[in-house]
């Protein structure tokens, strides 16, 4: 997979640009921006954390107060 980082400063023209790049999804064109691919790599790093359920962090959170 090849990936490109484009920076477009003026909206008119990223509005043109996205209409020009949303024509290649069907042949597999993934478009991602920057800032939801560095959300992404955050969400991904925190699956390898410890989960705890809902209810008890409800019970310490209102066991602490």
């Amino acid at each position: 997979m090849k990936s490109i980082t484009i920076n477009i400063s003026n909206d008119k023209l990223a509005k043109k640009v996205m209409e020009l790049l949303s024509g290649f999804k069907k042949e597999g064109l993934e478009i991602v921006a920057r800032e939801d691919l560095e959300d992404l790599k955050l969400l991904k790093a925190t699956r390898e954390e410890e989960s705890l359920p809902f209810e008890d962090y409800l019970k310490n959170e209102y066991s602490n107060s």
